[in-house]
């Protein structure tokens, strides 16, 4: 990414307005928050569970509307809650609880490489221009022996898949979180399945983060003429490497998961299997791997972190995959804040993916009963 273009310019310029905005304020963004009433079952007609991904529609276009949220299902519908690395369906709640699918993605109807077929992950992002990225972590049989390496999905805003992003550092997208500046988008992807069915089911340390490039031309909602606006990918980089991941048999494949974008241009990562924060610097601009980064947080409240989100203070949400509770801690470190979210009873393994409105509340799955829940 060259430092003179417009497209860098803009982010600089946001990233600075944001930290302006944030300033210095880092008490508790959970403490306003007292409240879990479930929004919706996440399940569509054919069935399909383990919800995953979850993001927050910006504006009305297409079949797309401002304020609902799409859910990603990671598992197909079968006994014993269905198979991973099989689900193919994103649906769109609306905040009164009602329900559509949005789309459901056919492997053998997709328009480019995907290695393996559709597997829906966390990796979930809307962006302001209409387009809905997801990403795909396959298997055949629900076994981590089956994962492929997947791709990256583009749908149009009326659920149509237009485009994969695959090869290359894409190997197993898990989570994803994107700068969206309208008509240019930056992602950063983490991937899980570099060396890990290989080394099954031992821990290498071969997981990354991606960051990719878009320009991101404004749709105008007509299915029709929107396929020769197919977003375009200008860069890719690996900006972060050698995270611990390793197949596992009730969870499919552990490692680095949840991302966010922190005030400062700091790229914030749940590190699962080292039960920690980590912060990769210069996330927007650097052009080689930070490693691992910088431990920001570990232990204490913070107990597998899997689902990650920046809060409106800037401050670091996590939901645990070892226990029910939601956790919030400062970019310093400091553990400010820690909730049971969990309505279930079930505690460990039911939270994932999460999103912040723009009036600072939380949407959340819940894997334990396949629900999308509100933290308000």
């Amino acid at each position: 990414m060259r430092h003179k273009s417009p497209i860098v310019s803009a982010v600089l310029s946001l990233v600075f307005l944001a930290i302006a905005a944030a300033g210095d304020a880092r008490a508790a963004f959970l403490d306003s928050l007292s409240k879990v009433d479930p929004v919706a079952s996440t399940v569509p007609s054919n069935g399909d569970q383990n919800p995953y991904g979850v993001a927050i529609v910006p504006r009305t276009i297409g079949n797309l509307i401002q304020g609902h949220v799409l859910v990603s299902n990671f598992n197909n519908n079968g006994a014993n809650g269905g198979q991973q690395g099989t689900g193919t369906t994103i649906v769109q709640i609306a905040p009164n609880g009602h329900v559509d699918l949005f789309a459901q993605i056919q492997a053998a109807n997709l328009p480019g490489p995907c290695p393996g077929g559709v597997g829906l992950t966390t990796a979930l992002a809307v962006l302001q221009s209409g387009w809905v990225i997801v990403g795909s972590l396959p298997t055949a049989d629900g076994t981590a022996g089956t994962a492929k390496a997947g791709c990256l999905i583009v749908l149009n805003a009326n659920g149509k898949v237009v485009k994969t992003l695959s090869g290359d550092s894409i190997n197993g997208p898990w989570d994803m979180t994107a700068l969206d500046l309208g008509g240019a988008a930056v992602l950063f992807v983490t991937n899980v399945l570099n060396g890990t069915v290989k080394n099954s089911p031992n821990v290498v340390n071969e997981g990354t983060v991606v960051r990719i490039l878009l320009f991101t031309p404004f749709l105008d909602g007509d299915n029709d003429s929107d396929d020769h606006l197919a977003p375009f990918e200008i860069s890719r980089v690996t900006i972060a490497s050698g995270f611990e991941e390793r197949t596992d048999l009730a969870a499919l494949v552990i490692g680095p998961t949840g991302v966010g974008l922190g005030h400062d241009g700091s790229l914030y990562v749940a590190d699962s299997l080292e039960n920690r924060i980590v912060r990769v610097p210069d996330a927007l601009f650097r052009n080689s791997s930070a490693g691992t980064g910088q431990v920001v947080s570990t232990g204490m409240h913070i107990n597998d972190p899997l689902g990650l989100a920046i809060a409106p203070n800037g401050n670091i949400l996590i939901t645990n995959g070892g226990d029910g509770n939601i956790v919030e801690t400062t970019p310093g470190g400091t553990q400010v804040a820690f909730k049971t979210i969990d309505n279930t009873g079930i505690g460990g393994g039911t939270l994932f993916g999460l999103a912040v409105t723009p009036q600072g509340t939380v949407y959340f799955v819940n894997d334990g009963n396949n629900m999308l829940d509100l933290l308000h």
